[in-house]
């Protein structure tokens, strides 16, 4: 079904700001790149750490460092029970596996969600962590209810008790992001303007909070689709246009910025994000659950390794993955996200100064103009596509005549179409409805990607057949 923006679902804050998404405040960029393609340079990473406490670790939630005082919540939120995805954090007390019970660093217990709350999802009937949410709903508003919730905290405690402690830097940042995390469509997450959000109120060598912006952001939010977690272990660069250079312990922790206080528990956190890495290198893409055509799927392997592979790399028993970023001028799909990321956001050059740049193990941000060529492990699984999940099928991914510019999902997490292998969906005539996917806002279009235009419709079939076995 569909589910609530996470804040507001965590806290039972029903309290909503509605009104039209602003228009895109900034200019449109120009291509200017001299190059078609670039290969990432592998980093030194961390590859000590027990995969184990890293599960752990991410579910416990601790890494946040501040939230909602438990006891707030106790009696209406810890009785929430769901078989498939609840977990049981008190006797008797069970919250859902996105939602963390854990002590601030005053040893208050606190409630805040966790890197599953975007990062993991149920998929008909079964539970998958490291697979993208793309059923949240960002579109609404949390402005009016990040103020309720700063001032029910601040009615119930004064300033000198300990649970209104654990809660200030959760509410500090909660209030600065809510307004700049509204989504135009439906099916994205706003990650990135989450982040911006939340260090524009940070000191960059501390990691303190300031009231004060240190810099300005537009109005208008670009988000993206959630890329699964099982890829990790591929890659030599994080996000969509491979702008996480360096250490991943420091770019996989960027859920912090929410809540922790400051530095010296950044340190902590990022030692125990060793562990985390292990994690995600021990996962493994699902396997398709169906029956796939073997005779068919031996085709598509030919067209995929004549047609695909120099970009999205081999599979199989010699796995081969290049890293390759593809230029704008080249992939053509929307560019606004990599155009916002590298001239118009101030979170590069507010990361490339602080902490995070600055103190060993050196992680950066070096936004390009162009997307990196995914892997396609669990690709099957992974609908909708492109950066912006844009494309509800892969079908309608190799045939661009056939995307639609207006469509809507159910909001079923079972209502697939395993042969076409995405999201079952309906074409609208216009972006009028809830959830509308429109595809004509800037940094949401559907053009570009067109290399399977010009296969027939039996080697696209065969293709895609192939595309199953990753």
């Amino acid at each position: 079904m569909i589910k609530k923006s996470p804040f507001v679902f965590f806290y039972l804050i029903n309290i909503w700001w509605f009104g039209c998404s602003p228009k895109l405040d900034i200019a449109p960029g120009k291509v200017k790149t001299d190059w078609k393609t670039k290969n990432i340079p592998k980093s030194v990473q961390y590859t000590s750490g027990d995969a184990t406490r890293g599960f752990e670790y991410m579910k416990s939630g601790e890494y946040i460092g501040s939230g909602v005082p438990w006891k707030m919540l106790k009696k209406k939120l810890g009785k929430m029970r769901d078989s498939l995805t609840e977990v049981e954090v008190e006797p008797g007390y069970f919250l859902n596996y996105k939602i963390s019970l854990f002590k601030a660093p005053n040893g208050e217990k606190v409630v805040s969600g966790n890197c599953f709350t975007c990062h993991g999802t149920t998929f008909n009937g079964k539970l998958y962590y490291g697979l993208g949410d793309t059923f949240y709903d960002f579109t609404k508003s949390q402005k009016m209810a990040s103020k309720a919730l700063n001032s029910l905290v601040k009615l119930k405690y004064n300033k000198h008790k300990p649970e209104r402690k654990a809660f200030e830097d959760f509410g500090s940042y909660y209030k600065a992001l809510a307004p700049k995390i509204v989504t135009p469509v439906f099916g994205v997450n706003p990650a990135f303007r989450l982040a911006e959000a939340c260090v524009q109120h940070r000191d960059p060598v501390d990691l303190t909070y300031k009231k004060k912006s240190q810099f300005e952001s537009i109005k208008f939010t670009i988000a993206t689709d959630v890329p699964p977690l099982w890829n990790v272990k591929k890659k030599h660069a994080l996000y969509y246009n491979a702008m996480g250079r360096g250490d991943f312990t420091k770019l996989l922790m960027q859920s912090v910025l929410l809540g922790l206080p400051d530095s010296t528990m950044a340190r902590q956190v990022q030692q125990e994000f060793v562990h985390v890495l292990a994690w995600l290198r021990s996962l493994e893409a699902p396997k398709y659950p169906r029956t796939i055509d073997r005779q068919l799927s031996a085709s598509g392997k030919v067209i995929f390794e004549e047609h695909c592979k120099d970009c999205h790399g081999s599979y199989g028993e010699k796995e081969d993955y290049p890293n390759k970023v593809v230029a704008l001028s080249v992939i053509k799909t929307d560019p606004w996200y990599a155009w916002y990321a590298k001239d118009y956001s101030g979170f590069s050059p507010w990361y490339n100064k602080s902490w995070f740049a600055n103190s060993d193990p050196v992680s950066k941000n070096v936004p390009v103009e162009g997307y990196i060529a995914p892997p396609l492990d669990g690709i099957w699984a992974s609908a909708p596509y492109l950066h912006n999940g844009s494309v509800p099928t892969l079908n309608t991914l190799l045939n661009s005549k056939e995307r639609p510019d207006f469509w809507e999902r159910s909001g079923k997490t079972d209502d697939y179409d395993y042969d076409k292998v995405g999201w079952n969906f309906q074409e609208k005539k216009n972006a009028s409805g809830k959830f509308v996917y429109d595809t004509s806002l800037p940094g949401y279009g559907n053009q570009g990607h067109t290399f399977g235009d010009k296969l027939s419709r039996q080697d696209r079939k065969a293709l895609i057949e192939y595309l199953k076995t990753l």
